[in-house]
């Protein structure tokens, strides 16, 4: 195996990942001849065959396969190392990216910032709200450092920690509904009735709509505040969260309109960042930080 090298691992593993040189080539920005030499002149090190070729489709062989999982380790390993080296030479950060979803609770979650830029003074939170999809696309899209959010949990790009669980349930204003409040009440009843929807700050992931009543009339709002107030108005009735609207429910300005056809829901709310993203020593001390304070963040789960 002698002369094995980087560039031909990193080009077998791309033919295996895309099934294909071309489209190999395409993501390694290289030539599709510069692409199948590499493959073949690692082939021949190797003294075995890992693909076959007798197909429309290249198609990894026994030997390609069990090859392909040890080299996919050894790559592995070299991206983790090429990060701790980029971490090492990174300096402390002067600024980070944090973004805010549209479900977390402003006080909990602006106090536990305030405590983190206390101990670090130097370094500057970078604060973006962003509502639905928006905070989950600013991170894969490498633009926040961190999210607090609800996510994909089984997304293995991410890695997070639990900070509390929301409950939303749908509300109106006393006298919005010409019929008496049950827990009967249909999305076929509701359809008469202007539903307030937030606005996803998403730019190119699929938008993601929550408790739409198709073909009901849509106040749509960028944030949860003015969502409240519209609702209040007796302008529409919509989803908010519980911790938002305690006051009000007390008070009887806002009624739950919850039942067995209109049962709300909860998210789980967490910190999240990239696995593979560079993380300087501030960014480090801040998710450990989060991991400490988790704990004592306030539970809104009824």
């Amino acid at each position: 195996m002698r002369g094995l090298t980087l560039h031909q691992l990193r080009c077998f593993d791309a033919v295996v990942r895309k099934g294909g040189f071309q489209a190999a080539a395409s993501a390694l920005n290289r030539t599709h001849p510069a692409v199948y030499s590499a493959v073949k002149a690692l082939e021949n090190q190797l003294g075995v065959t890992l693909f076959d070729r007798s197909g429309y489709r290249v198609a990894l062989t026994e030997e390609g396969q069990s090859f392909h999982i040890r080299g996919r380790m050894v790559l592995n390993e070299l991206e983790t190392l090429q990060r701790s080296a980029t971490q090492l030479a990174m300096g402390e950060e002067t600024a980070l990216s944090v973004v805010i979803g549209d479900l977390c609770p402003l006080h909990e979650t602006l106090g536990l910032l305030r405590r983190f830029s206390e101990l670090c003074p130097n370094t500057q939170l970078d604060l973006r709200f962003e509502a639905l999809t928006g905070p989950s696309e600013r991170l894969l899209d490498n633009d926040a450092n961190l999210i607090l959010h609800h996510i994909d949990k089984s997304d293995p790009r991410l890695e997070f920690i639990d900070l509390c669980a929301v409950r939303i349930i749908p509300v109106a204003a006393p006298g919005f509904l010409a019929f008496a409040v049950t827990d009967d009440i249909t999305p076929e009843q509701m359809r008469l009735y202007t539903q307030c929807l937030i606005r996803d700050t998403a730019h190119h992931l699929p938008k993601q709509s929550y408790y739409v009543i198709e073909g009901a009339r849509h106040w749509t709002v960028s944030d949860q505040l003015m969502k409240k107030e519209i609702i209040l108005q007796g302008m529409g009735w919509g989803h908010l969260p519980t911790f938002l609207i305690e006051q009000e429910l007390g008070e009887g300005r806002l009624i739950p309109i919850t039942g067995k056809h209109l049962p709300g829901g909860s998210v789980e709310l967490v910190a999240a960042r990239l696995r593979s993203r560079p993380h300087g020593p501030i960014a480090g001390r801040f998710w450990r930080f989060i991991e400490d304070q988790a704990p004592s963040f306030v539970r809104i789960a009824d």
